[in-house]
């Protein structure tokens, strides 16, 4: 999904996370999604330097953007910056979404999720903010939407208050709502999870578990199977907070089957089914899944 962040939950911040109905001037250059597997970024990295191989102009700068992203999510945050200091100063006459990606990645090298809380300090959130800041203009003046989500998503990790996250989450809702290009529309679901989050944090859960179905209904459209699951997972977990245990034990349950079926674990699943037994009174089935997580190989 061009990059995007798969929906988070709490804990795990894999998956937060402007724009206009015309054409695009600058169209979306090299189709990056079939060479990026974001969980082995190593295996990214081969295949978008195959890419770059035969690449050349925009394609081949934006290859490189995104190269440095792969070392980023290594946590190998000097070496992107090495790489997009080398892309530099070809971006003079580029277009605008090797431009936009290249800020989009400057700013990721400051703040992202695999940075450490310790490394977000004041410094780092405020070059992240002036490059997404850069990035967010020109994707709006190159009428790339999806791009212009992308960098109002990434404000979420420097403003983290649930009512900032929020404020991001609405404004990047707006953009896709609003848009006719497919870059944009794919971020729905991703959107809602995050303004649904913003929301069960703020305690509004009730509102938080209508953004949570509205996603869930768009993954089941179209998808993932392991995002539809999270998708789920989204909605049980709210359903926990309002107090209704037998329908969140329902969806923990099918989850907990459906990643036997695959030969997958989830300890999210496991902790959400300890805490809703225990709410319950059930000690002894609550216990069984405190087992099983401490069990589980870290």
């Amino acid at each position: 999904m061009n990059g995007a962040r798969a929906p988070r939950r709490p804990g795990r911040w894999p998956a937060l996370a402007a724009s206009l109905l015309l054409l695009p001037v600058s169209a979306m250059a090299i189709d990056l999604a079939p060479l990026w597997d974001f969980s082995r970024p190593d295996v990214s990295e081969q295949r978008l330097r195959a890419a770059l191989e035969t690449a050349r102009g925009d394609d081949a700068l934006v290859l490189q953007t995104q190269i440095a992203r792969s070392w980023g999510l290594r946590r190998e945050f000097a070496r992107a910056r090495e790489i997009l200091a080398a892309v530099e100063p070809q971006l003079a006459g580029a277009g605008f979404e090797p431009r936009t990606r290249w800020w989009l990645e400057q700013g990721r090298t400051h703040a992202s999720a695999t940075h450490r809380s310790d490394e977000l300090t004041p410094e780092a959130r405020e070059k992240a903010r002036t490059a997404w800041t850069r990035a967010l203009a020109l994707a709006r003046e190159g009428r790339l939407d999806g791009l212009a989500i992308d960098a109002i998503h990434m404000f979420a990790f420097i403003d983290t208050a649930p009512a900032e996250q929020l404020d991001w989450g609405r404004q990047a809702l707006a953009v896709s709502l609003a848009s006719s290009q497919p870059a944009a529309k794919a971020w729905e679901a991703s959107i809602r999870n995050n303004i649904g989050y913003a929301l069960h944090q703020l305690g509004r859960y009730d509102e938080a578990l209508a953004e949570f179905e509205r996603a869930l209904a768009l993954r089941e459209r179209s998808g993932s199977a392991g995002s539809i699951r999270v998708a789920r997972w989204m909605v049980a977990y709210t359903y926990r907070a309002q107090k209704r245990y037998d329908e969140a034990l329902a969806i923990q349950h099918r989850l907990e089957a459906e990643l036997q079926a695959a030969g997958e674990t989830d300890p999210y699943v496991w902790e959400e089914l300890e805490l809703l037994y225990r709410a319950q009174g059930d000690t002894g089935r609550a216990e069984r899944y405190t087992a099983l997580r401490a069990a589980r190989p870290k």
